[in-house]
């Protein structure tokens, strides 16, 4: 596999660099298969030790997005939370793990993290922590479109009706 010409600039300033594709193409399917098994694991994790109980999340007084969050705090908001946090996770999971719309479970495990990076009341090791690592790595997979490496997105892509409607190429990837 050749190389890959990067040709950009960042802030006016010219950022080009070559990539070699294959290192990128393993480390891609590296970093999908592993952020895949980490929230596949946490939501598994929830639902066999079932009840989960997210008050403690969505209760959190103090931080930038408690006005949102105090909304699901008790009745069926908190009833919906606790059934779509383990059950998201996994299927995020499962989405970064086979690479199929990838891109869509991306975005909903960027749209989880930013509320753990959010609400995390805990800033032990300041604002940089794991809540903020996971959500630059599904920023990341997004950018790199990493279900087209060795993902079932790849196949997906190919078909008709892809072909036909090209803005789902969006949620795949």
């Amino acid at each position: 596999m050749a190389n890959t010409e990067v040709d950009t600039t960042l802030f006016g300033t010219d950022v080009s660099y070559e990539i070699d594709g294959r290192w990128l193409a393993y480390w891609t399917l590296l970093l999908r298969l592993i952020v895949g098994w980490w929230f596949l694991h946490a939501g598994l994790d929830k639902i066999l030790n079932w009840p989960f109980d997210a008050s403690w999340f969505v209760g959190s007084e103090g931080t930038i997005v408690s006005p949102i969050m105090t909304a699901f705090s008790s009745g069926i908001g908190l009833e919906i939370v606790n059934v779509m946090v383990p059950v998201g996770q996994t299927l995020i999971g499962l989405g970064l793990i086979v690479g199929c719309l990838l891109r869509l479970a991306a975005f909903f495990g960027t749209f989880l993290m930013v509320f753990f990076t959010t609400a995390n009341q805990e800033w032990a090791h300041g604002m940089v922590n794991g809540d903020l690592m996971g959500l630059v790595l599904f920023i990341a997979l997004i950018i790199l479109g990493a279900g087209r490496v060795w993902g079932l997105d790849a196949y997906i892509e190919r078909t008709s009706l892809v072909q036909n409607n090209q803005w789902l190429r969006y949620i795949l990837g």
